[in-house]
């Protein structure tokens, strides 16, 4: 498997936003990646050879019980991020994966601090948890509607005049400090921005509007939020160089292929999964004895 997946190090490498790196998402990250070396059937195929293989690890993250993985995905509407998940975690053990939609903060969750429905979301230790969206929405969709920051009722932000960029830095300080608590706990935590382009939008929006079967799919919300386009690139410009840290990289993942983009996600997973080398718990001596007197009194039992 890994021999098979070094053919894509070569892209994987160049999706990851590095500590302090500078982003332009039109100059520095492709939407459709155009210098693919594999063919979409030999990619889907080794998707399904990739899923197999964190199947495998799966087991060995829950038999270990000292790591949790926390995924984080990221993106502008219609990029990919549903059928992402579905693909990629189809083989995986659903005892084991946590999947968490976050939608509009309710009247609770807004009488706590922004980042309290997420900590309660996280992922227990062997256990992979997944966020549809995530604590990220508050430097995203609130930046380019600071109107929804007055919501939350914070201390000193009385008018949209308070909102400035030193209150962004912070926010951005904020998460960092977060996930590196996680990090620092066992969590390995991944992120996924699916950098879509707005051409390709607008042909899945059409998509969602003629096809009967996927009408549910689409909001004149949507159109909506797609007219801040140029804000929501920014945002996330700025979202990413601030909070890509060691710890918790930010991947830039190309959405316009989605065959590639399930492929790319399911190859960064691997090899990170690889670095803290999963091993099945060995057992001590003394509970081998046990498990031979085990197996000796299965043998002896009467039928």
């Amino acid at each position: 498997m890994a021999n098979t997946f070094s053919m894509l190090e070569t892209y994987l490498e160049t999706f990851q936003v590095k500590f302090g790196q500078k982003v332009d998402l039109k100059k520095q990250f492709d939407t459709d990646y155009d210098h693919k070396k594999i063919s979409q059937e030999d990619g889907e195929a080794l998707l399904q050879s990739g899923i197999q293989k964190l199947s495998e690890m799966q087991d060995k993250l829950y038999a270990n019980g000292h790591h949790s993985v926390l995924i984080v995905f990221q993106a502008m509407d219609a990029a990919g991020k549903d059928g992402a998940i579905k693909h990629i975690m189809t083989g995986l053990n659903p005892q084991g994966v946590k999947v968490t939609s976050f939608k509009t903060p309710s009247i609770i969750e807004l009488a706590h601090d922004y980042l309290w429905r997420h900590y309660i979301a996280l992922p227990a230790a062997g256990e992979i948890g997944i966020f549809n969206r995530s604590h990220y929405e508050n430097v995203l969709v609130t930046r380019v509607h600071p109107e929804y920051i007055l919501a939350e009722s914070l201390p000193g932000i009385r008018s949209l005049q308070d909102i400035d960029q030193k209150f962004w830095d912070k926010r951005f300080q904020q998460i960092k400090n977060f996930e590196q608590h996680l990090v620092d706990n066992g969590t390995i935590v991944l992120k996924f921005f699916l950098h879509v382009s707005k051409k390709e939008q607008k042909k899945r929006f059409l998509e969602r509007i003629e096809n009967k079967t996927k009408n549910w799919k689409f909001s004149t919300g949507d159109l909506t939020e797609r007219k801040h386009w140029k804000e929501y690139r920014s945002a996330y410009e700025d979202m990413l160089e601030n909070t890509s840290t060691d710890g918790a990289p930010w991947f830039v993942i190309p959405a316009d292929d989605k065959w590639f983009t399930r492929l790319s996600i399911t190859g960064i997973i691997y090899k990170e999964f690889e670095k803290i080398k999963l091993k099945y718990p060995v057992v001590s001596p003394e509970q081998k004895l046990e498990l031979e007197k085990a197996k000796e009194q299965l043998l002896n039992e009467d039928e």
